[in-house]
């Protein structure tokens, strides 16, 4: 099975420009392909989880990865699947995030000799002048166009800043910048990209006279129709001092039983005549399906040492006892401390369980707070400096675990 096909299989491709063209240069390797990454946060998420395994599985074919790193886009902000204007990064914050990035995805990509490249659109974007892009670039543009596109459409009712309305002319010229220096002649992203990336493929079509490509990945969504990726506390993150590998292997451990095999399929590495058999798995045989799932994205994040260690922690929790050490922990001083003790509301917050006292109040109340395996009954229930020493495990529900332990 070539490439494309595999894709195909997989679940991956939602909208392609030219899909006879695609499918010929990916299938022969010789797409020198991008996708753009903003550097919003100092960690990538699961929400570009996807994107990285494309792009793995396109190198892997032979097909050339150009990593564009949103330097110069991130001072503007994609509105795509937004309801409010993105908060503004300092130049500083940009430039610390886009290295972080660039260094967590040296495990998905091969930037060696020959391999991907990675570039940032501040390199060209922050030089450009304005009354030069508006006679280039400008004329390119229907704004009736522009306004039909999905991304401002869903936020007219609310208000687009004249800021935001420039993202997707910032993003074509990317495109056609990457054409004509790189060679780039085709372009991936999220299905919420669509219209953002035709613009590309138009301004290279009006300024060079040429053809270039794009193609969307599909959303990965849960069975709800939601997002994944997303946790009671927050994004998944791909920083391991942001979400541990336990954490990290305890969400994939965790999704729904209608999402599982979909999640096998789009996301591991696994052959397609291996996830095939799987399809006709029920009841228990699901959560076998889950430890794979779990086990294969905590290897390919943080590698086989710390998906074995996660798996090791998960397998003790759920047995009850066992090898604790791998277990997200927190780490509690003497000034948090209240005559000897801390409360178990605020040992919550301290270890991040929950956002808010009043939070950890309603699950205690609830009966969904477990101190060593103890229901705690009583909000005023403290943890002691003597049971802080030896630790003590903190259950959140069902499914999450959490130490405190004294510094």
């Amino acid at each position: 099975m070539k490439i494309y096909d595999e894709l195909v299989a997989r679940g991956l491709i939602a909208q392609v420009t030219d899909e006879d063209e695609i499918k010929d240069l990916i299938n022969e390797g010789k797409a020198t392909f991008y996708i753009g990454f903003d550097p919003t946060a100092d960690s990538l998420h699961v929400g570009h989880f996807m994107a990285l395994c494309l792009m793995k599985r396109l190198q892997m074919a032979g097909n050339k990865p150009v990593v564009l790193l949103g330097g110069g886009t991130g001072y503007i902000g994609d509105p795509s699947g937004r309801t409010d204007m993105r908060s503004m990064l300092s130049p500083e914050t940009i430039e610390h995030n886009c290295d972080c990035f660039k260094k967590q995805m040296e495990r998905f990509i091969d930037f060696g000799e020959g391999g991907a490249i990675a570039v940032n659109n501040a390199d060209w974007l922050l030089k450009l002048n304005y009354i030069d892009v508006l006679r280039e670039v400008g004329p390119c543009f229907s704004v009736n166009n522009m306004l039909r596109a999905e991304c401002y459409k869903q936020r007219m009712e609310k208000g687009l800043s004249f800021l935001e309305f420039n993202y997707m002319i910032m993003q074509s010229y990317d495109f056609y910048h990457l054409f004509k220096e790189y060679g780039c002649n085709m372009q991936f992203g999220g299905d919420d990209q669509w219209s953002n990336m035709l613009g590309g493929t138009e301004l290279i079509r009006k300024k060079l006279g040429k053809d270039a490509y794009a193609m969307t990945i599909t959303l990965l969504l849960n069975s709800e129709g939601k997002k994944m990726g997303k946790t009671a506390n927050g994004a998944v993150w791909l920083d391991p001092n942001k979400t541990s590998p336990f954490e990290f292997f305890q969400y994939w451990r965790n999704v729904g039983d209608n999402d599982v095999l979909k999640c096998i399929r789009m996301l591991t590495f696994l052959p397609l005549e291996q996830i095939d058999e799987m399809d006709s798995w029920e009841g228990a045989k699901l959560n076998e399906a889950k430890e794979i799932l779990a086990y294969e994205l905590t290897k390919l994040v943080h590698g086989e040492e710390e998906a074995e260690k996660a798996k090791t922690a998960s397998h003790a929790l759920f047995a009850g006892g066992g090898d604790d050490s791998n277990m997200p922990t927190t780490n509690i001083t003497e000034d948090q401390l209240n005559d000897g003790a801390i409360g178990i509301m605020d040992l919550m917050v301290a270890c991040k369980l929950v956002a808010s006292k009043s939070e950890a109040r309603r699950l205690v109340q609830q009966g969904g707070v477990f101190v060593n395996d103890e229901k705690i009954a009583a909000i005023d229930f403290a943890v002691t400096k003597d049971m802080l020493k030896d630790g003590v495990k903190i259950r959140k529900g069902k499914k999450t675990f959490h130490k405190a332990i004294m510094e």
